[in-house]
């Protein structure tokens, strides 16, 4: 039972609020991921430039703990959990002087950072190397509230918010690329610079293989697909029902129609293939079964261009995969970006790049430290590795992390010291 009598004091000064949350930061260390940001951001003399190598691992180190606003940051602040990051923390206040100094050209120095950074943990052991590559490409709506928002706008879904362009990595859930927009934003406005720049990033990170890009119908254009085509990447990309497309579908002969044995029994679907100008074309069918049945059934047609060449079905089988992508955007909807905290539209765009080099440390210590654990949602990690208390502690000449016995991921977190950050931390045998 509780005891009622008890008396609560916030007063142990050796207390860690997440002890956990020095695995990524002995991965942003080892990368150099401080020193990184210091070489390339240089907001010269704007209110709030200095140390933006310690601003911006303040607010990473927040994030992989959930922050989704300016002052959760001050979380870090609270007993001795600064003294397990490995680098100073900055108030609240001065990250938002930080951020409101950002414009556009200091976004993309920013974003410089997030593609090295991948360069250095693909590097480590987190890459591909020269195995396949899929890369999903998606946007999404990251509403916000209040009309003081700059650049916010009412977008296809009716909401008052940004349209963040991403791409994700489809095995690991990392964010590869990201880039916000303004909310009134053509869902394709950008595409074709914004896969310029994947291609550049992912060839400098070291990913040798074959490499596959899969969108949906919204980012269709001829431009992309040759592009995409030229570098020698491979790529599934959704095309709308227009005219001219459905006359191609209507021409397809009946007998042509393969049924898929592997869908969802409340519907029946269909696929078969022809040509769109220089590319293949794959169409999905689907009919929706109910036990009252329609009186006039008809078909939902899905149809996409690849330049694939491998067998039917697996290539449409792979195209419906497309839909990981959202679990990348959920994790960055579960903590930095459930909210836009700036007015200025740049200090958001800032905070977008930084929320997903965030995710990406996340994924990146996983990836390095457990390789065979199976990858498990953000909010899952943070409360298995991350969210654990501890309390630092002096014995003899040595410091001591206590962590609570009996944690139930104990063995996940030695393992996690062990497997990759050996050398920089040494634990107990017990």
């Amino acid at each position: 039972m509780v005891n009622e009598s008890a008396v609560v004091v916030f007063d142990d000064e050796r207390a860690v609020a997440n002890a956990g949350v020095m695995l990524p930061a002995l991965l942003a260390q080892r990368l150099g991921l401080e020193q990184l940001i210091e070489e390339c951001v240089d907001l010269g003399d704007r209110p709030g430039a200095a140390n933006p190598g310690r601003k911006v691992m303040t607010m990473c180190s927040a994030m992989v703990l959930g922050a989704d606003c300016i002052d959760d940051c001050d979380l870090l602040r609270s007993g001795q959990t600064g003294a397990v990051l490995g680098h100073r923390v900055a108030a609240p206040s001065t990250l938002g002087t930080f951020l409101r100094a950002f414009t556009f050209g200091h976004v993309r120095q920013l974003d410089r950072v997030l593609g090295l950074a991948l360069e250095r943990a693909w590097a480590a052991g987190a890459g591909p190397g020269d195995e396949r590559l899929v890369i999903d490409v998606d946007s999404f709506v990251g509403e916000v509230h209040g009309y003081k928002k700059q650049g916010a706008g009412y977008g296809y879904t009716r909401k008052l918010g940004y349209h963040p362009l991403l791409a994700t990595r489809a095995d690991t859930g990392e964010v590869l690329h990201i880039r916000l927009r303004k909310g009134s934003a053509n869902t394709s406005r950008g595409m074709l610079r914004f896969c310029e720049e994947l291609i550049a990033r992912v060839d400098r990170a070291g990913a040798t293989g074959p490499k596959l890009l899969r969108t949906d119908s919204g980012f269709w254009a001829k431009k992309t697909f040759v592009r995409l085509d030229r570098a020698g990447w491979q790529f599934s990309i959704g095309i709308r029902m227009q005219p001219h497309v459905r006359a191609l579908v209507d021409a397809i002969d009946e007998d042509a129609w393969v049924t898929l044995e592997d869908y969802p029994k409340t519907s029946v679907a269909q696929i078969a293939e022809t040509t769109i100008g220089d590319f293949r074309m794959i169409i999905r069918r689907v009919r929706t079964l109910s036990q009252q049945g329609e009186l006039l059934p008809s078909w939902e047609h899905y149809p996409f261009a690849t330049n694939r060449t491998d067998d039917l079905q697996i290539v449409e089988a792979e195209h419906r995969q497309h839909a990981v992508v959202e679990l990348a955007i959920r994790d960055l909807k579960d903590q930095a970006l459930a909210h836009f905290p700036s007015g200025k539209y740049h200090a958001n765009a800032a905070w977008t790049v930084i929320a997903a080099l965030a995710h990406n440390l996340l994924r990146w210590t996983q990836k390095i430290a457990l390789p065979d654990a199976t990858t498990r949602t953000a909010r899952t990690l943070r409360r298995r590795l991350l969210q654990v208390p501890g309390r630092l502690a002096r014995s003899g000449r040595r410091t001591l992390l206590r962590m609570p016995a009996r944690w139930p991921w104990r063995q996940d977190f030695l393992t996690a010291l062990d497997g990759s950050f050996h050398g920089s931390v040494r634990r107990s045998r017990q």
